[in-house]
């Protein structure tokens, strides 16, 4: 299913009537949403995923390609039950119509690693108003990106969750990257086009509820329920609330605000 992280309790009731009995449910989303997804139909028919890929929905059946034609749409695929061990292969023959597919031991931990890459891009650009790409020039944006990252992956060490390859990248490259945070940057930067908006950006420009506290916010409450600080998580999950709420707009005249919240 494609919806928005946010939704993926009310979707999943909705097709649980109609999902059968050995079918599966694949939460093809940003996000934590497996264990919710589980919750709702089952481990045994839960097979979480994640994704990368740029696109924009500019209106019914109108979708606009935002990466590279070669490259930029991948899917890892991994159970979380013993009941689907050796299924991820026939949701992994579908998916490789659209893209590269990896299936992986720890898939948790793969999608935890793409929220870290979220933590940092998503609601840091579209705060902003810019692109994607165009956001990494902006003066303390990438010390923004950075500081949030630096935090994902903290929370995610106290959720259990380690650092493993995403996006194409290698064991080996995650292990010697002198700076794992700007490898993934860089990665990212690789497969999307110029003016690329972000999908919270699309959000605010249509009005509409982001995933940011799913995001940048369980970041701040996973951190923070532990003991630590999250600035940068909390910087960004606020500001995105106030365009949220009509108080501001997506403007790089927000980065002010942002260096009042944090130190940049």
């Amino acid at each position: 299913m494609l919806f928005k992280a946010y939704d993926a309790r009310w979707a999943a009731e909705l097709i649980k009537p109609h999902l059968a009995k050995d079918g599966l449910l694949i939460g093809v989303q940003n996000g934590m949403t497996a264990e919710t997804i589980a919750d709702v139909v089952g481990p045994e028919r839960t097979l979480p995923c994640v994704i990368e890929l740029a696109g924009e929905l500019e209106g019914p059946g109108v979708v606009i390609r935002r990466s590279p034609h070669d490259q930029g749409s991948w899917f890892a695929l991994g159970s979380v039950d013993t009941a689907t061990n050796g299924r991820e292969e026939d949701i992994a023959e579908l998916l490789r119509h659209v893209g590269e597919v990896e299936i992986v031991d720890d898939i948790l931990s793969a999608k935890w690693m793409k929220l870290v890459m979220n933590s940092m891009t998503l609601a840091t650009a579209a705060l902003l108003g810019s692109g994607l790409n165009e956001s990494y020039e902006i003066p303390g944006m990438r010390d923004l990106m950075l500081k949030a990252g630096a935090e994902a992956l903290t929370a995610g060490a106290e959720r259990g969750h380690k650092p493993v390859p995403i996006v194409g990248l290698r064991q080996s490259e995650i292990k010697n990257a002198n700076n794992l945070l700007e490898l993934l940057v860089e990665k990212l930067e690789s497969f999307t086009l110029p003016g690329t908006p972000t999908t919270i950006l699309q959000d605010h420009r249509k009005g509409r509820m982001s995933e940011t506290d799913g995001i940048n916010g369980l970041v701040a409450e996973t951190l923070i329920s532990s003991g630590h600080t999250a600035p940068a998580s909390q910087a960004i999950a606020e500001v995105t609330r106030r365009i949220h709420a009509g108080e501001i707009k997506p403007d790089s005249s927000n980065m002010e605000l942002v260096r009042k919240l944090v130190a940049i």
